[in-house]
């Protein structure tokens, strides 16, 4: 039985749909359409002028990801006059699929002359006409094809991701297109229902105000007159003035309505189909700018901007109106918004650096917050970075997505590793594309987790994706929603404003400390393995690339290649988008990726080379010895840090020692000893130095298990906790050999296979070195499994450390809360660390991100296992997932400490270069460290073209450090500055540098950047 709540609302449903939405346009007249289609994106002067088919209403177009320009010419009738109350327009359905926008084909309108004016999308169906009665038009409309990839959000494997196998057949038929004139009174009588129904509809069932509003609605109905909706529209709109004109309580919740679109860079379309959403989106968010003054609108991501700018300069232009009125708002102050566990702490560095940098250069204009709603998880080292670029205040709702524990708070202070605190706030909607419906505010009240502390939210509004952002009802909704009894008080704002009222309002915030760690999408560290390797290879090469760059700079004169540098480092920063790196893409988005991650490798080996050939004299004895230089921080083989020279190899230690135990294998340099049995496992791995056994009693070590791996959800993004009860057979038969059995190296093979795949794994020591490094070589052809390589560990701890962007974190090994229980899988860069009082191991990494760290009993004694995810093979959104040949490469330190294992995570990430055809005489480094624990990041050109060289800086072991800085060039000032090389007070931090060099004293995990003012550039 409905009560009178639930009939009122049935009754004003029904008279929405037979009545209002059918009278909204009070007449129509068809158009003449004529179209023509091409497979790829083509600039408006070149479609305008091919031939043009007539098209008509039905008719089917569209293969995948094709293209189709439809011409669209009229008249406006004479009779059509202009007044108050009506409105002419074209009205365009592209035969869309359901109301889902961002998900399926888009379209952008042109004038006749070439100026983009509108996007077309599913919720966004309309283009108000400038021309009056009697005037004649003529529009383009450049259609995309865009498949759903999605399949109505039932994220099905599809083969529409790749071009080459979606196929040709057309995907949609010409809806309604023509000319139509809408009654503003009926339109307006629409929204406010829809506004007042939502209120009720989300309002407490012994709630007084429902009854006055019920009460409204139903009088406003009575006066629609069905045959004349047109005609009673007012007299209804008055049954509901005074319901809609009482103001809200005093304490009402404040709502911040900041006008956004989220925009994935790339995901479920290519880049290529980005930069046409972005500009369907603006072109949309500058027409509601012209209609509606009191409107603003916060972008992010410089690179969407850019590629406004490239493609669309008229488009871009008006963008730069609005953005010196203050209505069109660049915020996040990063060049793409990126995945913020993956990248490096450098990559999270220059996010902001070429973000805020490309903003300030082109608007004038300094970001404040970082804005990141929708990644995957956020590094501890995040908040120092932001702050030493001159952000104040950091927003996502990404965490509203856990799976198992609610996030305490909405507003608070994020404090990362290094003990720096950002102003955070979560949206309460926990959504970044809000309808500013009655639905998302009661939900943003509701949820509020500060209440008593704080009264104030901020909600994001508008269709992401391509959806094309805030409409004109969303703007509608604000409007109502802005004083109205019953519903929080909606404030159209901007996100400075909306931060700056939080702090005042919120006098003690909370604190929460360390990563913000997403209870899902685990799985992203692992996905799509040849874009992590090639990610950590662009950065190691960008991070040689400018110090050998500068080096031939300072030392030769030689050019500094400022351009390219500056263009490859935002290729990468790009690839950082949180759907690429992540490997959450469509295979056409993962193709490119792998083919741009050449393109750079290439040319960045091509810059080492020449600067290395200007810095380094060529040999002239006719006797070439081995030259090879070091970038990293850290000594390696006799080479200094950041220097070069002849590598001086170990001779004193002992041979390497390799040969037959049982059926298994056993290989010896004299500090460690390794032995693998017959069934390929590691049976006993001993530091001899510290007489230690280190496999447990009971276990074995190189434990290679397979697992089932079918996420509830979301495939390539989740591994979901369920993987581990289900394992699966790998294929009887293991080989063990010894491969090579050298006085400075032997190695042990063993070689397995599942039904579908082959891995071997390499089991090597060197002389003189106190490391087991194993390589994986993996031929993948899985479906919907998880491969992982265990090694357990006889040391005692509760906790493991992990490296992150610029230090590291400890994560628990035990389960005892639900927080401990859920990260069940983690991120590492180059290294992760276990050990008890007085003894470690570290295990450091070539480019494999996905860890977890457990307690185990064996044989009664407790033990700690390190388990690697090697590969994983989901089937959406990239069918062919990882599928291929892998290679993958470790070090496992035993007997190490913190600082060991920052060098091994160095000595295996930045191997030295060997350098053909140099003089074997010493390279002396631009800069040196004594601040133990103290590491060079980046040794670069200051970016303004000064010459001076930029030296950053950061404590890696976690504790406190003294040193100095020396330099091998004149240098006459020193001073620190942000990250942006602007000076931070006190300026400066030497006057003359003297031969004690510059005093450094650093907290633990501190991060700094110093401006090195030579003398021959003052």
């Amino acid at each position: 039985m409905l009560d009178r709540r639930d009939r009122v609302l049935a009754r004003a449903a029904r008279a929405v749909r037979d009545d209002l939405l059918p009278a909204v346009h009070l007449d129509t007249v068809p158009l003449s359409l004529a179209v023509w289609a091409t497979t790829e994106p083509l600039p408006f002067p070149v479609a305008v002028e091919q031939e043009y088919t007539p098209a008509r209403t039905g008719d089917a177009w569209g293969a995948p990801w094709s293209t189709a320009w439809l011409r669209v010419s009229g008249r406006v009738p004479e009779e059509w006059e202009g007044d108050a109350e009506h409105r002419t327009e074209l009205s365009i359905d592209l035969g869309f699929l359901d109301w889902r926008p961002g998900f399926q084909s888009e379209a952008l309108i042109w004038t006749a002359d070439g100026r983009p004016v509108k996007g077309i999308e599913p919720a966004q169906r309309v283009f108000v006409l400038p021309e009056g009665p009697g005037e004649e038009f003529v529009y383009f409309i450049e259609a995309a094809a865009n498949p759903d990839v999605a399949q109505h959000f039932r994220f099905l494997p599809t083969s529409l991701g790749d071009r080459a196998t979606a196929g040709d057949d057309p995907l949609y038929r010409w809806g309604r297109i023509e000319l139509a004139r809408r009654h503003l009174p009926t339109t307006e009588l629409l929204r406010d229902l829809q506004a007042l129904t939502g209120l009720v509809a989300e309002a407490a069932d012994a709630d007084a105000r429902r009854e006055e509003v019920l009460t409204a609605i139903e009088r406003a109905l009575d006066r629609i007159d069905p045959g004349d909706v047109a005609g009673s529209a007012g007299s209804a709109r008055g049954e509901l003035a005074e319901v809609l004109a009482r103001p809200a309580h005093a304490s009402a919740h404040r709502i911040h309505a900041v006008g956004h679109a989220h925009i994935d860079s790339a995901w479920l379309w290519p880049l290529r189909e980005t930069r046409r959403k972005v500009a369907r989106s603006f072109a949309n968010v500058l027409a509601l700018m012209d209609a509606d003054p009191g409107f603003s609108f916060a972008a992010t991501s410089a690179q969407q901007f850019a590629w406004v700018k490239e493609d669309y300069p008229d488009l871009y232009a008006r963008v730069a109106e609005r953005v010196a009125e203050g209505r069109f708002i660049p915020t996040g102050g990063q060049w793409i918004e990126p995945d913020c566990n993956l990248p490096s702490g450098e990559s999270l560095a220059r996010q902001l650096i070429e973000g805020k940098r490309f903003f300030l250069e082109e608007f004038g204009v300094e970001t404040e917050d970082v804005w990141i709603p929708d990644s995957f998880g956020y590094s501890g080292g995040l908040p120092q970075i932001a702050a030493a670029a001159g952000a104040r205040y950091f927003l996502t709702q990404k965490i509203s997505w856990n799976e198992t524990n609610t996030f305490p708070h909405h507003s608070f202070l994020w404090e990362g590793i290094d003990g720096t605190r950002l102003f955070t706030h979560f949206p309460s909607a926990d959504t970044y594309h809000a309808e500013v419906s009655a639905f998302d505010l009661r939900k943003a009240e509701r949820q509020f987790a500060d209440k008593g502390a704080t009264n104030v939210s901020l909600l994001p509004f508008g269709w992401g994706d391509g959806g094309g952002g805030p409409t004109e009802e969303m703007l509608a909704s604000v409007a109502r929603y802005a004083d109205l009894e019953g519903s929080p008080r909606v404030i159209p704002s901007t996100p400075a404003r909306f931060f700056d009222e939080a702090i005042a309002d919120l006098s003690d915030p909370p604190v929460w400390v360390g990563e913000l760690y997403l209870e899902r999408h685990r799985g992203v560290a692992t996905t799509q393995i040849a874009l992590k390797r090639g990610n950590r290879t662009a950065e190691r090469l960008l991070r040689e690339a400018e110090l050998w760059a500068t080096v031939a700079a300072v030392r030769a004169g030689a050019a500094y290649p400022h351009d390219a540098l500056r263009r490859l480092w935002r290729d990468v920063l790009l690839l950082q988008f949180h759907d690429i790196l992540p490997g959450s893409s469509i295979t056409w988005v993962h193709h490119e990726a792998q083919e741009a991650y050449a393109r750079i490798e290439a040319e960045l080996d091509d810059l080492i080379a020449t600067a290395l050939r200007s810095a380094i004299p060529a040999d002239a004895s006719g006797e070439p010895a081995v030259v090879a230089v070091n970038a990293s921080p850290l000594t390696e083989a006799g080479i200094p840090a950041l220097g070069g020279g002849v590598p001086v190899a170990e001779s004193s230690a002992p041979a390497v020692l390799a040969g037959a135990e049982g059926d298994g294998a056993v290989i010896d340099n004299g500090l460690l000893r390794v032995s693998v049995s017959a069934d390929g496992e590691i049976s006993s791995l001993r530091d001899l130095r510290a007489a230690r056994e280190l496999i447990p009693a009971g276990a074995t070590a190189g434990r290679l298990r397979l697992f089932h791996d079918t996420p509830t959800t979301w495939d390539a993004w989740d591994l979901d906790a369920h993987y581990r009860s289900r394992p699966a057979p790998l294929r009887p038969g293991v080989q063990v050999e010894i491969v090579e059995a050298g006085a400075d190296t032997a190695t042990v093979r063993v070689r397995r296979r599942t039904e579908a795949s082959t891995i071997a794994i390499d089991y090597t020591l060197r002389r003189g070195e106190p490391r087991m490094e194993i390589a994986v070589d993996l031929d993948w052809h899985e479906d919907q499994k998880v491969l992982k390589l265990f090694l357990p560990l006889d040391v005692h701890t509760d906790e493991a450390t992990f490296e992150v962007a610029y230090g590291h974190l400890r994560r628990a090994t035990h389960t005892n809360t639900s927080w401990e229980e859920a990260r069940f899988e983690v991120v590492a860069h180059r290294w992760l660390h276990v050990g008890e009082p007085g003894y470690g191991v570290a295990l450091a990494n070539e480019a494999t991100y996905g860890y977890d760290v457990t307690r185990e009993t064996f044989a009664g004694t407790p033990a700690t296992v390190v388990g690697i995810s090697l590969a994983r093979a989901p089937r959406y959104p990239d069918p062919t997932s990882d599928r291929g040949r892998h290679r993958m490469r470790f070090s496992l330190r035993p007997g190490a400490g913190i600082p060991e294992a920052v060098a091994e995570g160095y000595r295996l990430n930045v191997p030295l270069r060997e350098v053909p055809g140099a003089a074997a005489v010493p390279i002396e480094p631009l800069v040196r460290v004594t601040a133990p624990g103290v590491m060079v990041e980046a040794l670069k050109l200051a970016d303004d073209g000064s010459g001076d060289v930029i030296v950053r800086l950061y404590e890696a072991w976690g504790r406190r450090s003294r040193g100095a800085l020396t330099t091998d060039f004149a240098v006459t000032l020193v001073t620190e500055t942000d990250l942006l090389e602007r000076p931070i007070e006190p300026r400066v931090v030497r006057d003359e540098l003297g031969s004690s060099g510059i005093p450094l004293e650093f907290r633990p995990f501190q991060l700094a950047t110093l401006r090195l003012i030579r003398k021959d550039h003052e």
